[in-house]
Parts: structure tokens; sequence; C-alpha cells
């Protein structure tokens, strides 16, 4: 019966009375004209935590919540290489070295190389590949021609956490995929950030990399700031739902070199502004002498970065000053990465 239709009063206003609860009832059920429940915007409120370090001082130029849990995403991938970069350096490895894919390295979610099980891939690859593309099959051959398996290999990523003064990271696997049992603070991925390149300062430099060619394809770098900002040399981004957007970075300028980690950013882009802007912030606050070198006390010998000659300046990206911390963004945001998304039920990672 329409509404045209009804002619007497108290049956008009009946009418309308039923057609608006049919509308809230709709809509309060999220269901669309087809009868399908719609999906509700979700707001994303990640844990942010940050901290910049002086590399040449180890002093603490800023901090926030940096010595809270966190869970890395695929800034474990940066303590994969340590492990790698150790095997190289003691001549277990080479760097056209093969590694072979096994059924569990294959079958990792995204993002990846999409290696097949039998496939082999060099060590230089390996590598050019986890800092860039992030590729968590590559990660579980690494762990697995390393360790025996991901779980021993795991093992050892927190043995050596510990060694490095890491004393609130545990690993459960190689490439950052989800896992409640793995955790770590900003805190601790600073250390990691500065001592690899103090440890290893020629094998550090991939972190460098923007883009190599796999196979016939290139593939590039998810690590904007690294293209963008002068100055900085790497790290390593991350991400995961539940950890939010995460990154570490390196930046030599003017004789003064920092390393600042964020970790729960709400989408990439404020993720990459918040760390242009920490970046902004204490470049010039770092000491321009080296006083301490972090690694020291935990080396001997080792070969300063600050020694050998840096990579070509970048053009510097516009800094976004006075970043808002408190603003919501909703899940729209996340928009660029769908093309490299796991299923939902997986929980993406990269």
């Amino acid at each position: 019966m329409s509404y045209a239709r009804v002619r007497h009063p108290a049956a008009r206003v009946a009418a309308i009375v039923i057609i608006a609860l049919t509308a809230v009832a709709l809509s309060a059920g999220d269901v669309d004209a087809r009868g399908k429940k719609k999906k509700k915007r979700v707001v994303y409120r990640p844990a942010l935590a940050h901290i910049v370090l002086d590399a040449k001082t180890g002093k603490t130029l800023e901090t926030y919540k940096a010595d809270e849990k966190r869970y890395p995403a695929s800034l474990t991938k940066v303590m994969t290489l340590y492990l790698l970069f150790e095997r190289i350096e003691a001549g277990e490895l080479k760097l056209n070295s093969q590694l072979s894919v096994s059924r569990h390295a294959s079958s990792r979610p995204p993002t990846k190389l999409g290696l097949k099980p039998g496939d082999t891939v060099r060590v230089e690859d390996a590598i050019k590949a986890l800092v860039t593309k992030s590729a968590n099959d590559v990660a579980v051959v690494v762990a697995e021609a390393i360790g025996g398996s991901e779980a021993e290999f795991a093992r050892m990523m927190t043995d050596k956490a510990r060694a490095l003064g890491m004393d609130s990271t545990v690993y459960t696997n190689a490439s950052g995929l989800p896992d409640s049992k793995q955790f770590t603070t900003a805190r601790d991925q600073a250390v990691l950030g500065s001592v690899i390149q103090q440890h290893f300062p020629r094998h550090y430099r991939y972190f460098a990399t923007t883009s190599f060619t796999f196979r016939g394809r290139k593939i590039h770098t998810h690590n904007k700031v690294l293209e963008q900002v002068k100055g900085v040399d790497g790290i390593k981004t991350g991400y995961i739902y539940a950890s939010g957007f995460n990154l570490v970075t390196s930046v030599r300028r003017n004789l003064r070199h920092i390393v600042a980690v964020v970790i729960g950013g709400r989408t990439s882009r404020s993720r990459d502004a918040f760390m242009r802007t920490l970046i902004h912030n204490y470049i010039n606050k770092a000491a321009s002498i080296r006083v301490v070198s972090p690694a020291a006390a935990m080396a001997s010998g080792v070969i300063d970065p600050d020694d050998l000659p840096l990579p070509p300046p970048r053009p510097e990206s516009p800094v976004v000053a006075d970043f808002p911390l408190n603003q919501v963004l909703d899940a729209n945001e996340f928009a660029p990465l769908q093309t490299e998304m796991a299923p939902a039920s997986i929980s993406a990672q990269r």
C-alpha cells in the first residue's frame, strides 16, 4: 500500500511511522537495498610510540612511550638481515650463494616475491627483496637456510636481541607476520637500527636500495622517506593492522647522525609526515662530533660508517610541522596498500 493511497488521516500517520521505523531498522542493521550487510567504517587508533637517538653519542633526543611493547611487523626483517649479514661476514654464505625455497616459505602470505617450492634465490637478491618489497617468503628462505627451521631461527633472533641489549623484544618468526607473542619497543628498534650499521656498514648500504630487478620485474621500495628526505640512508618500514604503520629511519646530515623510530602510524602518509617532522626538529640537535660509539661497548674494531663515503644526496620533501598526533583517520586511508594486502583473516603485513 503506497502512501499516496492512504486517505484517512489516522491511517496516513500510521503509514508515515511505519516507513520511518523501517528506515531506522535498515540503518541500524547496516543493510543495503539488496539485503546485504554493509561494511562499517573503522576508525583506527594505533598506540603511537616514537624515539629519536643521537647515533654519535647514544643520547635520547626525543621519546614518547618508547619502552612500551608494540608489534614490530616487518621491522622484524632488520634482525633477519642482521643474522644474514653475520653469516656473510663469517664466510658461511656469499652474495651469490643460492638459497632453496621450501613449501613453508612459498606458502607465506603477501607481501612476497611469489617464489615456488624448489626455486632458489641468490643471497644478494634476498637482501634486496627484504629491504624493498619486504618479502615474507624470502624472510623464511633466509631463516631456514641459517636456522634449519623458522622456529629455530626465531630463537636465534631473540638471543641476538638480548646480546645487543634489546631486552624487551621477542621474535617468533622471521617476517613479522601477525603473532601476539612477538613484540618489541621503539627503543629496542632504535638500538637495532643503530648497531646494524655499526657492525655491518658495507652490507647496511643495501637498506638504501630504492629498486632492483628480479626475474625481469622491477621492484620498488616501500620506504618513501628514503626517496624524499635529504640524508636518509635507510632503513625499514613495517605494517600489520595490529601494529599500525612503523618506520625506522637513519639520517646523516652536516656531520650529524640520528636514528628515529615511529611505531603505530595511522597511515603510511601520516607516519612518513611525522618522521619528516622528527628529522626536521632533531637533526640539528645531534652532536657533530662522535663522543661515544653506540656499538663500541659491544664490538671492538668496528668500522664507523661516518668514515665511509655517503650516498648521493636526495632532494628533501616539504616538512610537515606540528604534526597533529590526535588526528583520527578512517579505514579508507589504508587504500594505497590494498594491492599488497593479504586476506583480512591474515592481516596483511609489509
